[in-house]
């Protein structure tokens, strides 16, 4: 394989090897229906996913004839797992559990996937289970008030992680009033105001032949595979042989953004502060990603990294010390989060401030782009050893980047960096309005001369 694989919506077929001679398969069924494979020489077991391009961004307000739909992604995600007119939620758990298998499911921002890890001879009973769950599951009322509960209690959960509530709290900051910026569980309130109906409305417009993408990794035969789904599909239901076209991928025009607050301060009576110091960051689709991954290796990924060297290494101001860098259709973050003791957290925003300030300054060193390419790849190959990587590689890649990079094109992307790249995005991240956030016991007062430092440097 020479370069990235293009995915059209309105190619029927296409099959190509990777790296690793793996074996990659794409075929749209002619109900709208995506499948992708890749089979792995040697894999003994596979993973199967089953997904929908809808996610926490795509729920809506009360409407023309419509409920409002705030948590209901999520919501319904626990409910696929409660029965169908088939299968009991025992029988779904009993299903994997017989055969040492696994299953779960995932809600994100942007989509929603249900998914199980099984033995190669297990697969048709994998695509069988989580055919009936995808769509016939009966979102029975009594179920639906007792996962209710469970969700409340979840949520309630993170809510006495003070990192998670850093990171909530900081997407919202960050991204002001943009979909993205909202919890993807709902909240306490969403979740309590939430109907049955509501919920059914969502799964009825949302979980369709055109909506659904299946992708598997491992021990898999494409053709086989494809006649197994075919028939579960049609034992639930749907209409195979009726004509559907996939839905379109997002938009990947970044999306004007208005920050939220500029400092957000949670007071909470406990040892460390949770800080998160960033910027809005980069779409998936943007040619600078991989520069991106190098900057936030060489930054603040692993343990020579600059931010932990700095923080932690030298100054012994915190434990933990990172900066991430998630990316969207039509908007992303650039983050740094440290731990620290209350009486240091104005010393450190200001530190984090200052060490991607003096990377846009300076730039990166020969010998750390040669060893962010080496972290950058020696992860990537390792993460591929499971098939779940593998899965939710080809997910990613048919619902969001309408391309297939296997590992041989990613590190030549990553190969092609440049230090001169790597300073000219970090320039511009400084430049761009930063949002500080903590959660512990501090207070805005504490806070708001290292907050105005720093939103002083990205003005200037």
């Amino acid at each position: 394989m020479n370069g990235a694989v293009d995915l059209p919506l309105g190619l029927a077929e296409l099959s190509f090897r990777a790296a690793g001679e793996s074996l990659v398969r794409r075929s749209v069924l002619p109900s709208g229906v995506r499948v992708l494979s890749e089979q792995v020489p040697g894999a003994r077991s596979a993973t199967i996913g089953f997904w929908v391009a809808v996610g926490s961004r795509d729920e809506q307000p009360t409407g023309a004839g419509h409920p409002a739909t705030y948590g209901s992604t999520h919501f319904l995600e626990h409910l696929l797992f409660k029965g169908t007119a088939g299968r009991s939620a025992l029988d779904i758990a009993v299903s994997f559990d017989a055969v040492g298998g696994e299953h779960n499911a995932l809600t994100a921002k942007e989509h929603t996937c249900y998914y199980a890890k099984v033995q190669d001879r297990d697969l048709p009973m994998a695509v069988e289970v989580l055919a009936d769950m995808f769509t016939s599951s009966l979102l029975d009322a009594g179920e639906f008030e007792t996962e209710r509960g469970v969700i409340l209690e979840e949520l309630a959960m993170a809510g006495d992680d003070p990192a998670d509530v850093a990171g909530e709290r900081f997407f919202s900051a960050v991204l002001g009033e943009h979909p993205l910026g909202r919890p993807i569980g709902g909240t306490p309130e969403t979740i309590r105001a939430a109907t049955r109906d509501a919920v059914w409305e969502h799964y009825r417009a949302n979980y369709r032949p055109q909506d659904l993408v299946v992708t598997v990794a491992g021990a898999v035969d494409h053709d086989e595979l494809i006649r197994a789904l075919e028939r579960a599909l049609s034992d639930a239901g749907w209409r195979m042989d009726e004509p559907g076209t996939p839905v379109e991928r997002r938009t990947a025009e970044p999306a004007p953004l208005e920050r939220g607050p500029e400092l957000t301060v949670v007071e909470r009576p406990i040892e460390q502060v949770n800080l998160l110091v960033g910027v809005p960051g980069l779409v998936a689709s943007d040619e600078r990603r991989p520069a991106m991954s190098v900057l936030n290796a060489i930054f603040g990924s692993g343990m020579s990294s600059r931010l932990f060297q700095e923080v932690r290494e030298r100054r012994g101001l915190a434990y933990s010390v990172y900066s991430f860098a998630p990316a969207y259709s039509d908007a992303g973050l650039f983050g740094m989060y440290a731990g620290c003791a209350p009486q240091k957290a104005g010393t450190v925003v200001e530190l984090l401030r200052s060490e991607l300030e003096r990377l846009a300054e300076h730039g990166v060193t020969p010998e750390e782009l040669a060893r962010a390419a080496g972290q950058l790849g020696g992860a990537s190959a390792l993460a591929l050893e499971d098939s779940d990587t593998r899965m939710s590689r080809l997910g990613r890649a048919e619902l969001t980047l309408g391309e297939f990079q296997d590992l041989d094109e990613a590190l030549r992307r990553i190969a092609l960096v440049t230090a001169d790249d790597v300073r000219a995005l970090a320039a511009d991240l400084v430049s761009r309005p930063y949002s500080v956030v903590a959660v512990g016991a501090t207070d805005e007062a504490a806070l708001s001369g290292a907050a105005e430092a720093v939103s002083a440097t990205s003005v200037a």
